[in-house]
């Protein structure tokens, strides 16, 4: 017997700017009374295509600042090859956040989907792989299209980085460092 999935009418999908990014953090970070002990940034990606790197780029660049609780950096990535293991290091009792790259319409290129959804990693590209994040950061980095590796291959790397940049603003200014 299959198990229904029920979602409540609270959950949602939204698409913002990144000069919006961090008031809708600030928010989450505010009704779940969200401190950087009890966060775990988990930066899904690659840094061996240009479009996917903006996951590590992100863990990075947080991990550098300070945030104790990241997986996912340039360093040691946190992809499809290692995406179970890399989730059995989550602390229980943490409040996940799951940043990735996806691909959208033409129009929405530069704009991040959040929800208070999981996301499913590789999902664009037929990937079957587990559900990860309590809220979720999709940074839309081109346009989807019938060859999606090719496309994610040929992402222009100074959008990526912009992009990964926005983000890690956006969690310095909603959740500080104290």
């Amino acid at each position: 017997m299959k198990e229904e999935i029920v979602q409540p009418a609270d959950r949602y999908w939204k698409k913002l700017r990144g000069d919006e990014l961090g008031d809708y953090l600030r928010a989450v970070a505010e009704v779940r009374e969200l401190k950087p002990d009890r966060l775990v940034f988990v930066c899904i990606g690659t840094d061996r295509s240009t479009g996917d790197a903006l996951g590590p780029l992100v863990g990075s660049a947080l991990l550098q600042a300070g945030y104790p609780r990241v997986i996912g950096t340039l360093e040691k990535p946190c992809d499809a090859s290692n995406l179970v293991e890399r989730l059995a290091e989550i602390p229980q009792e943490s409040v996940v956040i799951a940043i990735d790259a996806c691909l959208g319409q033409k129009q929405s290129i530069g704009l991040y989907q959040v929800s208070n959804q999981p996301i499913y990693p590789g999902k664009s590209v037929g990937k079957v792989l587990p559900q990860v994040g309590d809220y979720t950061i999709a940074a839309i980095v081109n346009a989807d299209g019938p060859k999606q590796y090719a496309v994610l291959q040929t992402t222009s790397l100074y959008h990526v980085m912009n992009m990964a940049q926005e983000v890690v603003k956006a969690v310095q200014f909603a959740v500080p460092l104290d």
